[in-house]
């Protein structure tokens, strides 16, 4: 029964993010054949941050509507609309819709803010949930948290998308005299389709629904959680983790609480308020990069140095989110200089990606493999130094109040939100950055 029950409570924690995070680790193949092409990544930053709605609506009627609605309804709902919109992606996910003259894919927009609506919310419902069982298993679903960012990743590598070559195809007349040839870029086929890339994830949606209905139907479980249920406790017990409701390549939430070192994390610690001040601005900051400014750049980024360098870019950086989680387990600090170290390295390392995607489509090394290593390394270490600061700084707010945890995820949100607010109109309505055939790139030689 233990094992079963550790088995159900990682699966139905795979279900948290999975599908925001499948989407960011698809965008290479996505981008060469939707019409927002570099723009796309743009686009999904500024809808995960709308779908902030759900969370927001559900602790608003949790804090002036207790008891009306019920966790375990709320979790089926969101979770069966996150199988249905996963299906309906794999089927739909390149039809286009003409708007005032422009093609755009409102079909893919529009199941992608309900998968983020799904992902968002899971954080304010999944955890209530877990919480009220016995706290090894608690544990277990953080692990199953990590691989619904570690899964989609490896799939991906093994979908091998986005590789691609030049060719040299034949323009005009073709007589002899006056046969022109250009290059055009040709893309390889992946491993396997798009459709079942969706579908993949649609059955880990579907795994997650089974699993919470499992949990929910074992006696002894159910019998042991309507124990230690406290009704009046489950939106705060909700805050005794790290919230972590942003966008990014990364949305992979971690395994928070760590569960070890446990002393570690359980003994109370004050700060002052200048502490608490430079810990909330730091916070801040780091949100903003990584849930708003460069996931909307990435593509520009990226792209100039190839497809291939693309899909690393994206499939490695989400990897290297939940590594970093499990660093932040094994090493835990409460080292307000180390947090201002890793910020001010993983703000180097966006500035150098994001001093890339201004330069695009034709940036530093491009026609070299230094350079294809060097971006996809930038975006690791930036990915990776971020996140284990996010999660330390989270572990030093858990140890201060809970008070202080609520006003974490309240800073990351309001980072998150400015980032991607910022970067929006500069990508997509006034165009700052620039985007290029890889074949035909208007750079010197």
């Amino acid at each position: 029964m233990a094992l079963l029950t550790h088995l159900l409570a990682c699966i139905f924690g795979t279900g948290s993010w999975v599908a925001i995070n499948g989407l960011w680790v698809e965008l290479p193949l996505l981008v060469m054949v939707l019409p927002e092409q570099w723009d796309l990544p743009s686009y999904i930053t500024i809808i995960i941050q709308m779908a902030n709605v759900g969370p927001l609506f559900i602790t608003l009627m949790h804090r002036f509507r207790p008891g009306l609605l019920k966790e375990v309804t709320v979790i089926y709902v969101i979770v069966a609309l996150g199988v249905l919109s996963c299906l309906l992606l794999a089927f739909f996910w390149k039809y286009t819709s003409t708007i005032a003259g422009t093609s755009h894919s409102i079909a893919f927009l529009l199941l992608t803010f309900f998968l983020a609506l799904v992902d968002c919310t899971s954080s304010v419902t999944f955890l209530p949930f877990m919480m009220q069982l016995q706290p090894q298993y608690l544990t277990t679903f953080f692990i199953g948290e990590g691989l619904s960012g570690l899964i989609p990743a490896l799939i991906a590598l093994g979908q091998g998308s986005g590789i691609s070559s030049c060719v040299n195809v034949t323009i005009g007349n073709q007589t002899v005299e006056s046969t022109d040839f250009h290059l055009q870029t040709e893309y390889h086929p992946a491993n396997f389709s798009t459709l079942l890339f969706f579908l993949l994830l649609t059955a880990m949606m579907l795994a997650c629904l089974l699993a919470f209905f499992f949990l929910t139907r074992q006696p002894k479980m159910w019998e042991l959680s309507q124990q230690e249920l406290f009704p009046s406790n489950i939106v705060l017990s909700s805050f005794d983790q790290i919230p972590d409701e942003g966008a990014g390549p990364q949305l992979s939430p971690c395994p928070k609480d760590a569960k070890g070192p446990q002393d570690i994390l359980q003994e109370k610690v004050s700060y002052s308020l200048p502490k608490l001040t430079i810990i909330y601005l730091l916070l801040a900051w780091v949100s903003a990069l990584t849930n708003g400014v460069l996931p909307s750049v990435q593509s520009y980024s990226s792209l100039p140095y190839g497809h291939t360098t693309y899909h690393l870019v994206a499939t490695l950086s989400s990897m290297a989110n939940p590594l970093a989680c499990i660093v932040a387990m094994v090493l835990p600090s409460r080292s307000l200089v180390l947090l201002g170290i890793l910020t001010v390295a993983g703000t180097g390392f966006g500035a150098y990606n994001m001093a890339i995607a201004v330069m695009s489509p034709c940036p530093l090394l491009q026609q070299s493999q230094w350079g294809d290593a060097i971006i996809v390394l930038s975006w690791v270490l930036f990915t990776g130094t971020l996140s284990y600061m996010k999660v330390m700084a989270g572990v030093m707010l858990r140890s201060c109040s809970r008070s202080a945890l609520l006003f974490y995820g309240a800073v990351e949100q309001l980072g998150s939100l400015l980032g991607a607010l910022l970067m929006f109109p500069l990508v997509n309505v006034y165009g700052f950055f620039k985007s290029a055939d890889y074949c035909n790139l208007p750079c010197p030689v």
